[in-house]
Formats: structure tokens, sequence, C-alpha cells
């Protein structure tokens, strides 16, 4: 039924569908088919309810990566499909228009998108509002029973709704020598309302951005957080989402900076500048230009940064994995190779609103 849906979806701009698909999903919810859409698409219990990450619990292990939510505007939505989280962003200090349309792109014949989005956003304030009213109306639960990170008491903050991670960046305005600045504006702001944080210093499409990726510009950020994070009643986790195209070597930086600074988990990967391997026409890969690839052809080298971490780290470091999940046997084949959950933002598009259903199902 959806491949009839997405046929057609797939004949007006990718931007402009996914608001439509969208703001029609909150309509219906709106209108009172919020439970019809939860009992359609959302999972039963899991036989495994064991989803566990950084001391937080999750209901299931299918999260929704950043850049689909950017706003935090669908997440009354997200979690009616069934999603165990969902990671709202990447937000930056001020609001910022983005990049030039179009700048997100379908290759079908892939099953990929590319996208040049530049980090548009409301800018933190709003999105903070917004997750303020969301955390009014869903409130965490505290339940004996488990460990919290910010006390010695046997209680931890077990959710029984979705919950929000926060992907945090910087204004494309702000140079690489201040962005530290940015990325507190940011934890600060969000650090009431959400429930983890996710630094993004990988996307290709902010000039400059991945330079941070460099040990001592990673420091830098990372351990400035983590002293501000120190000093909070609740301190909440702080991950890292990393680049595809990093080399063996810089991988090693960075489980070393996690390790020393005892990061609370890595997000592997983000997308790839690289077009090897597509099977679009390299005229049309041309014509699109710069920007990240995601989806299936991501897969396998998404795999190999997951397991390459685990193995390295002996399951030290826990890993979110994000890459080519389009079917349960892709997400297991994250399990297996050391993800604590996984993420999807392209195999959401192309396998349709019962895509945690049908992968909840396989494990």
């Amino acid at each position: 039924m959806y491949s009839i849906l997405r046929n057609i979806l797939f004949f007006f701009p990718p931007e402009w569908v996914h608001y439509f698909s969208m703001n029609s999903l909150k309509f219906f919810c709106n209108i009172g088919l919020k439970r019809l859409i939860r009992s359609s698409f959302a999972p039963g219990p899991m036989v495994n309810n064991e989803w566990s990450m950084a001391g937080l619990q999750f209901k299931n292990p299918v999260g929704l990566g950043a850049g689909f939510d950017k706003n935090a505007k669908y997440l009354r939505e997200l979690e009616c499909l069934g999603f165990g989280f969902v990671e709202i962003g990447t937000v930056t200090p001020l609001p910022q228009a983005g990049n030039e349309k179009p700048r997100l792109f379908r290759l079908p014949k892939d099953k990929a998108l590319i996208n040049r989005m530049g980090f548009n956003n409301d800018g933190v304030k709003i999105v903070a509002e917004r997750l303020r009213r969301w955390s009014i109306v869903n409130p965490p639960v505290r339940q004996a029973g488990s460990q919290s990170k910010s006390s010695d008491s046997p209680l931890t903050i077990h959710h029984s709704r979705l919950i929000i991670g926060g992907n945090i960046g910087k204004n494309k305005a702000t140079p690489n020598e201040d962005a530290w600045k940015d990325y507190e504006i940011c934890f600060t702001e969000l650090h009431p309302y959400v429930d983890y944080f996710v630094v993004n210093v990988s996307s290709p499409n902010t000039p400059g951005l991945r330079e941070l990726q460099e040990k001592e510009s990673l420091r830098k950020i990372l351990t400035h957080l983590q002293t501000i994070n120190a000093t909070q009643k609740n301190p909440k986790p702080l991950l890292l989402k990393i680049a595809p195209d990093l080399t063996q070597e810089q991988i090693n930086d960075v489980i070393d900076l996690a390790l020393e600074i005892k990061l609370d988990g890595l997000v592997a990967t983000n997308t790839t500048i690289s077009r090897a391997g597509l099977h679009t026409p390299g005229a049309k890969l041309s014509s699109i230009g710069a920007g990240g690839l995601s989806g299936l052809p991501l897969k396998e080298r998404s795999t190999e940064v997951v397991s390459y971490i685990s193995q390295k780290t002996g399951g030290k470091i826990p890993v979110i994995a994000s890459g080519g999940i389009f079917t349960g046997d892709d997400a297991k084949e994250k399990l297996a190779a050391g993800a604590s959950l996984v993420q999807v933002w392209t195999g959401f598009i192309y396998m349709g609103p019962g895509i945690v259903k049908k992968i909840c199902r396989v494990l």
C-alpha cells in the first residue's frame, strides 16, 4: 500500500513532501485519529524490553535520526508511529534558513538521499520552548530498581514516553575557534528538556564543520560540555556523532578521547561525501552536486565503523548505529556488530510509517 503512495509522492519535491506528510499526520491526530494511527503503526510490547543506554531505558531500540524533526514540531506524531526515541535538531543558537533550495534529492535506484540542508532550524530558544511544553504534557516517571546518573540513589528516570535526544551544532557564521560557545548555548538551553545530547561536528553541509572532528578541537568542545554537565542536578548523557569518512587513525583518536573524558556514547554514522558504487547515473549526480549521501549505500560502511568501535573498546562505549537501516535484518546486523540502539531516516522515507513495527517484529 505504501509503495503505491510513495510512487505518487516521489513525483513531488522531497522537502515539500516531507512537510506535507508530517502536517497531514498532525491533522489526522488532531481530528481524533491518534489511537487508530498508533494501533496501526506502533509495535506492541517487545519480548526483550531491556533496551538501555547510558542509564536511559527505551521502550524499543528504533529511533529517528536527527534532521527529520529539526524543530521538535512532530513529537506526538512520531510517538504514534512507534519510535522509541527521536533526535531533534540539529539545533543552533540562532535561527538560520539553511542552504539554498533545492537541497534534498532522492536517488531511487540506490534507495538513497543526498541532502545539503545546512542546519536549517528555528533556533534554540524556540525549540527549547516547544520542548518545555512537550515535557509538561509528557513528564518522565521515576521508578526504583536501577541507577541514576545524577545521584547514588537506586533510582533512574524510566520513561513512559518518547525519549528525546538533542542534536546540537554551530551557526554557519560562527568561526571554528568560537564553535565551543555555540555548543554551550545549545547545551544549556536544551538541558532541562532533552534526555541526551549529541554533538554534531560531522555534517558535510556547514563549511569547515568537519574540521572540528580533529582530536584537540573535539577535546575543547566536549570537555567544556562535560564540565557544565557535571554542575547540573541531573546530568544528561553526552554523545558524539561521527562521519563515515573518517580514517582508522581518526576513529582511534575519537575512541581515545571518548574513553579519556568518559563520553557516554557515539552515533555512527552521519552522511558520507563519497559517491562510490552508486547506480544513479553520473550525470544526475553531477547535476545534484554537493551534499551528504544517506541510505542503503551507507549500510556497509556504517556497520564497519560500529563493529570497529565495539571491538576496539571491548564494548565500553555505547553506540547508536545509523546508516542504511531499512529492515529488521538490517537492524539485527547493526546490533550484532555491537550497537546498543539503531536510528532510521532514509529508510523511513523509502519503507514508510510502518518501519518501526516491521523492525521490532524481527528483533
